[in-house]
């Protein structure tokens, strides 16, 4: 059985003709000559590199489907008949006091000076994809009345058409990154925070140094990678002078803009689209404690680490040198990846699957731990999307995981809300929402929630994608108290990996999670054996 999709997938708007494809080239039985598609191999025919990415850009974001042997859905959550677990100091467990709707959902990040959240999610990096710039506004205001973190994606100052360079090529002036912080900051609760995410390019830029003079934030992060992809962040391009203008700003931008062949090419509308990439980080031990010390001595209270889904020895290395560095909060993304932007394939057959990975992350904080060396906070991203995997996350890897990073299934809301708000406009609504009513008021439920937390003014003001977003996140926390609650658990910290039970025995050996005829078996059968 093949475990992926090759050569045909809604990703890259491509299809097979046959039902009866050969499974590992995916490829139909019979090729027949004459055929007018749609597979990736035919469309790749004529539009080539297009193929390599899902689209159209700008309008989607893409997540990987393979279909991997273990992911989270082979773990289970135990509930219990007895006990609570986690309750205000000197309240005991009983029916009046261990409520679900009294467990506590907040969570807190950062080695000292912590970061306190809500509910134990945050966003995906939103950087320089056009589906995070044109949305900024519904995700920065939906994270911030949620009181939860956004981080502001790499490349954001790189690809700002207004951005203004002083003699050493450092930033003077970015309207769109001055705009992403100051929205946050408007609705911003106590809550969360935002912070900004920087790679290669962003620090040859200088944009620690220019966020932290004008804006004061307290938290960067340092990329090493990410779950969809091991290669620089990606956007597209859809003038030559544009392109032109990033790769003189130091980016790498293919085709060659400066190339006459390629300039006639696009001349004769034969491509209509660069490719902006970032360039690939290398790392190095001493480099990474001179950069984190660097950063905290332009005046950063909390340094974070963003790394992606490589193998054992790079995850390794980001646990004790997050260790030795004394990183606030070192987030573990794994494979499938979901995105704005990155190659198809890449993103389909590269890296280590979430499960594995933070199984493994778990084991190495263990050791490390045994050891007396202080473990990092550690935030567990790949695939998320509903509270059930965030209860298993923070069981997997407790006591060291203390929240979830969501990318995709944070932004959607965003989206959502935003085109109810047009289709109200034009009349237009869908009748799967139109059911609930015709008024904001009558298709959010938590309108009202919203209306008294920013104020019967301000309301006017809130984009409706940042209600999307507050809804969501208000699911995801009563979904949690329940989970939680059923599970003895009043607040995160009282989470333990004895909370989940392995459905397979391979997943109890990839995890070391109990298979569940072993789970708890012990006790049952001192129990049972009891005179």
């Amino acid at each position: 059985m093949n475990l992926s999709q090759p050569n045909s997938n809604e990703a890259t708007r491509t299809h097979n003709r046959s039902k009866s494809v050969c499974p590992m080239s995916g490829i139909c039985t019979r090729c027949i000559d004459g055929c007018r598609g749609n597979c990736e191999v035919f469309k790749a025919t004529f539009r080539s590199r297009e193929l390599l990415y899902p689209g159209p850009f700008g309008e989607i974001t893409a997540g990987g489907d393979k279909n991997y042997p273990i992911d989270y859905s082979h773990l289970n959550i135990h509930g219990y008949a007895l006990g609570a677990k986690g309750l205000p100091e000197g309240q005991k467990g009983d029916p009046d006091t261990a409520k679900f709707p009294n467990v506590n959902t907040e969570t807190e990040y950062g080695w000292t000076k912590k970061v306190n959240m809500k509910v134990p999610i945050f966003t995906g990096a939103l950087g320089s994809t056009e589906i995070a710039r044109k949305n900024w506004e519904h995700f920065a205001v939906g994270a911030a009345i949620s009181g939860v973190t956004i981080v502001c994606g790499e490349n954001v100052c790189g690809i700002d058409p207004a951005l203004e360079l002083n003699n050493k090529n450092k930033i003077v002036k970015s309207p769109d990154m001055d705009r992403r912080i100051e929205i946050y900051r408007r609705y911003h609760q106590a809550y969360g925070e935002i912070l900004v995410q920087m790679n290669v390019e962003d620090t040859r830029l200088g944009v620690a140094e220019y966020i932290i003079d004008k804006h004061g934030l307290e938290t960067i992060e340092l990329k090493w990678g990410q779950g969809a992809k091991c290669i620089g962040g990606e956007i597209k391009v859809h003038s030559m002078e544009r392109a032109l203008e990033l790769q003189k700003r130091g980016y790498i931008v293919t085709p060659d803009p400066s190339d006459p062949v390629v300039q006639a090419a696009f001349r004769d509308k034969a491509f209509k689209e660069f490719e902006r990439h970032s360039r690939m980080g290398f790392i190095d031990e001493k480099g990474f404690y001179a950069e984190v010390n660097r950063l905290r001595k332009l005046g950063f209270k909390r340094v974070t680490l963003k790394t992606g889904a490589y193998g054992l020895r790079e995850l390794a290395m980001a646990i004790k040198w997050s260790s030795k560095a004394k990183i606030d909060l070192l987030t573990i993304d794994g494979a499938p990846g979901g995105t704005g932007m990155s190659p198809w394939r890449m993103m389909e057959e590269w890296g280590m699957p979430s499960l594995y990975l933070h199984a493994a992350a778990y084991e190495f904080s263990e050791i490390l731990a045994k050891k007396g060396e202080r473990v990092p906070d550690i935030a567990f991203a790949g695939g998320f999307s509903s509270e059930d995997g965030i209860f298993k996350a923070l069981a997997l890897g407790a006591p060291y995981t203390k929240a979830v990073c969501m990318g995709r299934a944070l932004m959607i809301p965003g989206m959502v809300g935003k085109n109810i708000a047009k289709w109200i406009k034009e009349n237009d609504l869908p009748k799967n929402v139109s059911e609930y009513g015709s008024k904001v008021e009558e298709i959010f439920v938590c309108y009202e929630e919203v209306k008294n937390l920013v104020g019967s003014k301000e309301i006017h003001n809130i984009p409706l994608g940042a209600i999307g977003i507050y809804s969501y996140s208000q699911k995801i926390r009563v979904g949690l108290q329940q989970l939680m609650a059923g599970a003895r658990c009043f607040n995160v910290e009282a989470i333990t990996r004895n909370d989940l039970m392995s459905l397979t025995e391979e997943c109890a050996k990839v995890t070391g999670i109990p298979y569940l005829m072993e789970s708890y078996r012990k006790e049952a059968l001192k129990i049972i054996n009891a005179k």
